[in-house]
């Protein structure tokens, strides 16, 4: 390679993480700025106290305790009252098993019903009037609420470009350390993948925002590029994995757009899960030591990949649902089946996953530490007993914290991330440079290695953090997404793929153990990249934009 070829590769190598900042700062500034300040969306008046409450959310928790959404100073109203929630035909009033009951119109209530601009609403001895927000009245207003800002957002063609250039600086600096054009139809086709969907989803769909699409096609064109630079067919897999993931997605953000469908399904959802996992344990291949894969023919299967998204499904509720506390009890049972299935199957990294997951959602169900305390406490002595019966398992995990002492045995690929991240710096090797390409799972369970070694330590940790942000992300929409089963939902996603990142890249470096776990959207495998697809939709549901051409948000009736 000559000089000026040299400097032309040394040039692109800077240019990545450059164009990965712009692209990540861009992408999270317009999810951002495209929030909606709260604004009353209808009132509760309380004419006797001259107070008027206004409603700020889909789904409001009505009582006396604080963490009501509506809290109510009266002693004769519960804890946990009642539920005000909205959906396509109207507002409902749901009673949560208080002790008083509900009234509407002083009818006594049972399970969801209507209410009506104008009707009252008994709680205790408090009597609260319906309103529109707008509505003067004589109750005092105790808290004036700011029409919603509209705000400017980053052109999605803009973080579309972007992320085209650097699949295309990528291709090219493949294309000129290998001599070989491999990577160059795999980015094209790529980039034309990542168009179409973006002009489906503004023309067919209808979506007024695209941000966290563009953040998801960012891993996944990485990977992709990884992949094809090293082993082309590997490359056409994960495009075709693409494509049914983003039909997937689609296809989820359908689905989830009624919460109340989705707790129909929710049953059939259970046990369709569980009976993938059984059949996967009785007609599953052991594949590196874990029996989690099916194989048609030629096509290969990781239902436990799809299982995160059902622990999602069964753990998330309407808020109606969370405080009657009907459905906890098939939580706790479905997440057990589980994590007892995953250690059958010896696959120790998911049942990690679902564990930490089931934590996430208790705690947002409940709010309470003692739950999370105990539940931590009853998995601590199940892994006792598990490495008492089966001791084998703790020998897998005996090269974590001394991989220098297993390096050619246990400790092998660990220690050959270390020595080629090292070697790769801040802005890598270049593309096809690096020798952990040549250690088996370079493209999966190792592809944070890989990725430092190639396109540099700084390019490698913006992928961390793109992931990193969707938990933010998740944790921001929620204080005003349409329904508690979109926040948990939202939350839980967030925290699992984030989870998932981090067994994935500190398990490398041996600050955790060697899970086995891909890093979400980057690592190849294609029931990976359909699964983290499929989990996104959760995300995107949270976002009040993604059903805002199904009706305004701004009124009420």
């Amino acid at each position: 390679m000559n000089e000026t070829v040299e400097l032309i590769v040394f040039a692109l190598r800077i240019a990545v993480p450059v164009l990965m900042t712009i692209i990540i700062c861009l992408a999270f500034l317009s999810l951002r700025l495209g929030q909606r300040d709260k604004h009353a969306l209808i009132a509760l008046d309380d004419e006797r106290k001259k107070v008027r409450y206004p409603v700020l959310y889909w789904e409001n928790s009505l009582g006396r305790s604080r963490g009501s959404d509506i809290k109510i100073a009266d002693p004769t109203v519960s804890r946990d009252h009642a539920v005000l929630l909205r959906r396509e035909a109207g507002w409902f009033i749901t009673d949560t098993g208080s002790k008083a009951g509900v009234y509407v119109n002083d009818q006594k209530t049972s399970g969801r019903v209507q209410v009506y601009v104008g009707d009252k609403i008994t709680l205790g001895t408090t009597v609260l009037t319906l309103h529109r927000a707008d509505d003067p009245t004589e109750a005092s207003v105790r808290k004036k609420i700011k029409p919603a800002k509209v705000r400017k957002t980053v052109p999605c063609g803009i973080l579309l470009t972007l992320i085209t250039v650097l699949i295309g600086i990528l291709s090219l600096e493949g294309l000129l350390n290998t001599g070989s054009f491999a990577a160059v139809p795999h980015a094209a086709i790529f980039c034309a993948i990542m168009w179409v969907f973006y002009g489906l989803s503004v023309k067919l769909f209808q979506r007024r925002n695209f941000e966290l699409e563009s953040l998801a096609m960012l891993l996944s064109g990485v990977g992709v590029v990884l992949c094809a630079v090293h082993d082309p067919k590997q490359a056409y897999t994960q495009l075709i994995s693409l494509v049914i993931g983003i039909v997937f997605f689609c296809f989820m953000i359908w689905f989830v757009e009624v919460p109340d469908r989705v707790m129909k399904w929710r049953i059939i959802i259970y046990i369709s899960a569980i009976g993938m996992l059984l059949a996967t344990l009785v007609l599953g291949r052991t594949v590196n030591g874990a029996k989690n894969w099916i194989f048609l023919g030629p096509v290969s299967v990781q239902p436990s990949e799809f299982a995160k998204i059902a622990l999602i499904f069964v753990g998330a509720s309407t808020l109606d649902q969370l405080q009657t506390k009907k459905n906890l009890f098939g939580f706790i049972l479905f997440t057990g089946a589980c994590v007892g299935i995953f250690f059958l199957m010896s696959d120790f990294g998911t049942a990690l996953i679902f564990f930490v997951t089931f934590l996430i959602i208790s705690f947002m169900r409940s709010g309470d530490f003692k739950t999370i305390i105990l539940a931590v406490a009853a998995a601590i002595i199940g892994v006792m007993l598990i490495l008492t019966v089966k001791p084998y398992i703790a020998e897998r995990f005996q090269a974590w914290g001394h991989v220098w002492q297993y390096a050619d045995t246990a400790g092998y690929q660990q220690v050959k991330t270390f020595i080629s991240s090292a070697a790769g710096g801040l802005f890598g090797l270049g593309l096809s440079k690096g020798d952990l390409q040549y250690v088996f799972a370079s493209e999966s369970d190792l592809v944070f290695g890989l990725a430092s070694e190639e396109i540099g330590l700084i390019a490698a940790l913006l992928l961390g953090v793109v992931i990193g942000g969707f938990m933010i992300y998740s944790k921001a929409v929620t204080t005003t997404s349409r329904s508690a089963f979109y926040s948990i939902a939202a939350c839980t996603t967030g925290g699992m793929l984030v989870f998932q990142a981090a067994l994935n890249i500190f398990g490398v470096v041996d600050i955790l153990p060697l899970t086995g776990v891909t890093l979400p959207f980057v690592s190849y495998g294609g029931t990976s990249m359909i699964a983290c697809w499929g989990l996104l939709s959760f995300i995107k549901a949270a976002d009040e934009r993604t059903y805002s051409q199904k009706g305004s948000i701004k009124g009420s009736f």
